[in-house]
């Protein structure tokens, strides 16, 4: 069990901390423990909670209503909604509730559904996405619990695989050559892994290098395939004051390819771009850069 905060509630949920707090003392919808300083603390519950009252606040129902409603009548008004074709936020929501409970059979169904729906690329953009950028701070934080991390990220990571294993392997005859890997250190893969597909899905080539990959083997395979571009995501490793540096390093060891790098240490960060290398906001950048 986590122990989360009430701002953590307002990241995860949508609903200001102020209006928590007013329902705990209006409609006592939730009973927060406490700190040795009287700082409020919520469990795994009270977050279920807190998700399934967005849930239905954005389905129209009023607070004073569902404030009325039995955890069992909450919750089978909840799975009502849940079985309707749902929009991307109330995905989001079901996505976080399924990480919380480690339900595997949950995400298994929300992912499909998702993907039946919109698409498999759509989901990964405008579901999964958000939903990790969500919960990052948490994660950061430690309110998520490593099981909890570990459970989710890694359920996403074996779609994308799969996914992956899926593609025709097709190559237009124009077709530009992406070098992917991560630093050494570096272990966050789920970016590399979505890149990897938008790349192959338009037809390019793809020489997938993984996670943690020592400088001096990245030499060795781009000197084997010079590619066009060679594509990183810098997330944890190397460390901030490191960044600068490693990407200097880059741009002057392979001035042939074009750098494409993202990642928390790389974006919205005081960067300065040898002219050979290109900062990737977000992952609509890489599918405009990769159909052009």
């Amino acid at each position: 069990m986590s122990g989360y905060s009430i701002k953590d509630l307002e990241q995860l949920s949508g609903i200001k901390a102020h209006t928590l707090r007013i329902w705990e003392q209006r409609y006592n919808i939730l009973s927060p423990g406490r700190t040795d300083t009287n700082i409020r603390t919520y469990n795994d519950q009270d977050l279920k909670m807190v998700l399934n009252i967005s849930l239905l606040k954005d389905h129209g129902y009023k607070i004073s209503e569902i404030a009325k409603l039995s955890i069992k009548e909450l919750t089978r008004e909840v799975i009502a909604i849940s079985d309707r074709k749902l929009n991307y936020p109330d995905q989001i929501h079901a996505l976080a509730i399924s990480m919380i409970d480690l339900d595997e059979d949950r995400f298994e169904y929300l992912i499909s559904t998702n993907i039946q729906q919109f698409g498999f690329e759509n989901t990964m953009l405008y579901v999964i996405y958000p939903f990790l950028s969500r919960i990052g701070t948490l994660w950061v934080t430690s309110s998520i619990g490593p099981a909890q991390e570990h459970f989710i990220t890694n359920l996403i990571r074996q779609k994308l695989i799969a996914e992956i294993d899926g593609q025709a392997r097709n190559q237009h005859s124009d077709a530009k050559k992406y070098l992917l890997y991560l630093p050494e250190g570096e272990m966050h893969e789920i970016t590399l892994l979505f890149a990897n597909y938008i790349i192959r899905a338009r037809e390019n080539k793809v020489i997938y290098l993984g996670q943690n990959l020592p400088f001096d083997e990245l030499q060795f395979a781009c000197n084997v395939h010079k590619p066009d571009f060679i594509l990183t995501a810098i997330t944890t490793s190397p460390s901030n004051s490191e960044v600068q540096p490693y990407v200097n390093k880059i741009a002057k060891t392979f001035p042939y390819a074009h750098l494409l790098l993202t990642g928390y240490q790389v974006v919205g960060q005081d960067i300065v771009l040898p002219e050979n290398a290109t900062i990737i906001n977000n992952l609509e950048d890489l599918r405009h850069i990769v159909s052009a």
